[in-house]
């Protein structure tokens, strides 16, 4: 199992983050991104999308649970599970049937669906700064080799990376 860490000092960081991450990202792979209310989970996703070349706005999708992205190359489902009361809803909402071999997936609030969602490829957290300071610190822990190569991609390309 391979991780790193990474000290992201504002959202443009975050988004030059989710372009590296996006650089190892093939169809086929979930990837989880934890962490509290405004922890930039959004905003890495949005620069995965961006270099993935999505021209559009890049919404979260806490309140419509998923927002779908058809790009060229893939499918690329960006999920919001915040506002499930429990991992029970994943069934009754259907979404098992977009984690296909002909699509990627990036998942908030994994832990609320806990036992229902695939395992991922990349498993990522993003926490605040400790003591009042600006930014925030990405951890991602690969569990397969296409997640490996992410941490590759995003230590590679990140200059605060541990």
């Amino acid at each position: 199992m391979k991780s790193c860490t990474l000290v992201l000092p504002d959202a443009d960081a975050t988004e030059r983050a989710g372009a590296a991450l996006a650089r190892a990202l093939v169809a086929g792979m979930v990837v989880t991104l934890a962490g509290d209310l405004g922890a930039g989970k959004t905003t890495l996703a949005r620069g995965v999308l961006r270099a993935l070349g999505w021209p559009g706005p890049v919404k979260s999708p806490t309140y419509t649970l998923v927002e779908h992205y058809p790009l060229s190359n893939l499918y690329l489902y960006h999920f919001d599970f915040y506002r499930f009361d429990g991992a029970d809803e994943w069934d009754d909402v259907g979404v098992a049937d977009c984690f296909r071999d002909d699509t990627l997936c990036l998942v908030e609030w994994p832990e609320r669906v806990a036992g229902r969602l695939p395992h991922p490829d990349v498993a990522i957290v993003l926490a605040h700064a400790g003591d009042g300071a600006a930014g925030r610190t990405l951890t991602a822990t690969a569990t397969t080799r296409a997640g490996e190569r992410c941490i590759d991609a995003l230590a590679g390309a990140t200059p605060h990376a541990q």
